[in-house]
């Protein structure tokens, strides 16, 4: 008796891509270069289309796009050290002194130098005096 099956119409693993989605893909990345898989993926589920970040990530890097892109400006750490000349901090601070009596302080902290100014003490700060 012979059995009725499909076994020799399916081929193993994960059934493919449609075209339509692989192609939607690609133009999501081709007009917004900043997007990364999770983020095509994420639009691709509110439009209804059911795929992981990882098979975006896939289609994207066939097709030779890097899924990733850097950006071509400066990194974090090369604009912080060209700007440290021009960074500076402010710390308003108390201190107790030997006599149990409050201090407070404001201090200012140049970055480029590294240098700390006591822009001023008193014992009863103030509105104004500490604009």
């Amino acid at each position: 008796m012979k059995k009725w099956d499909y076994s020799k119409r399916r081929s193993p693993g994960r059934p493919p891509t449609a075209a339509a989605v692989k192609a939607l893909i690609l133009r999501m990345a081709a007009e917004n270069r900043r997007r990364g898989p999770r983020r095509i993926q994420g639009e691709l589920t509110r439009l209804g289309h059911k795929i992981s970040a990882s098979t975006v990530w896939n289609i994207l890097n066939r097709a030779g796009i890097d899924p990733a892109p850097r950006r071509s400006g400066r990194t974090w750490k090369q604009l912080l050290t060209a700007q440290a000349e021009r960074i500076v901090a402010v710390d308003f601070l108390h201190v107790d002194t030997v006599n149990l009596t409050r201090l407070h302080a404001l201090i200012m902290l140049e970055h480029g130098s590294r240098r700390a100014h006591l822009l001023g003490v008193t014992a009863n700060p103030t509105g104004p005096w500490t604009s």
